[in-house]
């Protein structure tokens, strides 16, 4: 009886391995450098045209907004 576990445990560790040490349907939470990245993009405002970072604009029904834009709308 062990020992069927311990095989199966085996087989289970080799298959993970496989899979490059992932486990397909989980989704892997993004790392620090991954978030700065996209604090640190770039959108247009729709109104201004100005280009601004996503840590900064208002996103307002689907759309981005710098600041100033969005106090006037």
């Amino acid at each position: 009886m062990i020992l069927k576990l311990l095989i199966f445990a085996v087989i289970g560790v080799m298959i993970y391995k496989f899979l490059g040490g992932k486990v397909p349907g989980i989704p892997k939470a993004k790392s620090k450098a991954q978030k700065k990245l996209d604090d640190d993009t770039l959108v247009e405002c729709e109104k201004c045209g100005t280009y601004v970072t996503l840590k900064e604009c208002i996103m307002i029904h689907g759309k981005y907004y710098c600041d100033e834009c969005a106090e006037i709308k």
